[in-house]
């Protein structure tokens, strides 16, 4: 469909229209995200009976997130926001659907494949976010980015809410319970991509080269590439734009790292085997039940107080928001590491860790996408979200092996030393800003 001539748009109320519908889009996907983080873990210990595979769901889905996210970027280079994200999403659903027929058969090598099929939806958020700033003033990009991220909030959190009436809904429709709340989730995304087809029009990210003169139509050169090794040039030109970089890919490895093992522990402290969990790999309900509270108050902590974040982001500063976002992925880890034993405790620092997530991610995000040249700017998107899927994939990997060695204080130790890596880099770099300014 051709875009509407420009000089009979009003971009503010093209921004204002994309944010609405993205934010909705992301409503609804979150549904299938929410999901998998809760029960992952779960379905691939009960599939491959072994606990060694306890993160191989949420490892492969950020794996693929991170080798989709350049792919996708590159779509959305040529063709707009909405073609990436709408297939992002497509292939999201096709990748519940198969998570329930892996959940009916008892396929472990299925459900991997739905995890990664997933991942390319959870690429598609991810760079939802940057559609949001395409057309944003720049004294408004951090609220902009930050709405569409909050939208998430009610699709995620209400995705390990559903753990019970999906298993309902299962077994009404002759499905493993475990299988019934990816029916929800395939409902969510195939929804959230009518609305990025219908809602897309005009496409933000075309718009905005046409009125800065810098696509195709403009009359300017089109992005110069979409490689890796492009993207990452583009980074090293700029000191804040790879401050960061390190800032959000960091984030996210830490944040998944101790995430993703939570439910296992968790199960393992309800169930009252933390010493080490070697017999029956069956759930209780007990244990499900706390798991989806904690996992959508984790969630919650991501995505509920963005607005807040991209308020901060925009008067405080992109630095000082994310030195407090690392700030909070230092306490989080504190707190979940030392209260190992009491599922409060663990539950409080999983809700730190979202909130540190979000204000570094958020506040990263947005220096980011100010911080290199228009026409660079897709592909390093496309960069920071191959660099976060590729951190999680690592932490998610890591993580289990690290709760195996060293328990769930050590996993917490150990993502919180890198915390206060990056922190300090980013302290130092406030500092010299500020010298520089005097």
């Amino acid at each position: 469909m051709a875009l509407t001539p420009t000089e009979t748009l009003d971009p503010a109320a093209v921004q204002r229209r994309t944010v609405l519908f993205l934010s909705a889009a992301q409503l609804l996907s979150g549904i299938g995200n929410g999901a998998t983080l809760s029960i992952g873990s779960l379905l691939a210990v009960q599939l491959s009976g072994s606990e060694a595979w306890a993160g191989s769901v949420t490892t492969i889905l950020t794996l693929a997130a991170a080798v989709a996210a350049l792919p996708l970027a590159g779509l959305a280079e040529r063709r707009g926001r909405r073609v990436g994200l709408v297939t992002g999403m497509l292939a999201a659903m096709l990748g519940a659907l198969s998570i329930i027929v892996a959940a009916t058969a008892g396929s472990f090598v299925l459900l991997l494949l739905g995890g990664a099929l997933l991942g390319l939806g959870s690429a598609a958020n991810l760079q939802a976010r940057f559609a949001a700033v395409d057309l944003a003033d720049p004294e408004r990009r951090g609220r902009d980015l930050s709405t569409v991220v909050w939208s998430i909030t009610i699709g995620a959190v209400a995705g390990p809410n559903l753990i019970q009436p999906g298993a309902a809904v299962g077994q009404a429709l002759g499905l493993p319970a475990t299988a019934g709340p990816f029916v929800f989730s395939a409902a969510g995304l195939l929804l959230a991509s009518v609305l990025l087809i219908a809602g897309l029009r005009p496409d933000p990210l075309l718009l905005s080269r046409r009125l800065s003169g810098t696509g195709p139509d403009g009359g300017a050169p089109a992005p110069r590439g979409r490689s890796l090794s492009l993207g990452l040039k583009a980074v090293r030109s700029s000191p804040m734009s790879m401050l960061a970089l390190a800032a959000v890919v960091a984030a996210h490895g830490i944040m998944v790292s101790i995430m993703s093992m939570t439910p296992l522990h968790l199960q393992q402290l309800v169930e009252g085997s933390l010493t080490g969990h070697h017999g029956t790999h069956h759930v209780g309900t007990d244990a499900l039940t706390i798991i989806g509270f904690t996992i959508s108050l984790h969630i919650a902590g991501m995505f509920a107080l963005s607005p807040l974040m991209g308020w901060l982001t925009d008067r405080a500063g992109r630095l000082p928001t994310i030195a407090l976002g690392f700030a909070l992925l230092i306490t989080a880890s504190c707190v979940a590491g030392f209260g190992q034993h009491e599922t409060a405790a663990v539950t409080a620092g999983l809700v730190i860790l979202g909130l540190g997530w979000s204000a570094s991610t958020i506040g990263g995000s947005t220096l980011l996408a100010e911080s290199v040249a228009q026409e660079d700017r897709v592909t390093v998107q496309g960069v920071s979200d191959t660099l976060m899927g590729a951190a999680g994939a690592v932490g998610g990997g890591f993580s289990g092996l690290l709760l195996a060695w060293l328990g769930y204080p050590g996993l917490n130790l150990a993502a919180g030393l890198l915390a206060a890596v990056v922190i300090a880099a980013v302290l130092l770099r406030m500092l010299r800003k500020e010298g520089a300014a005097a």
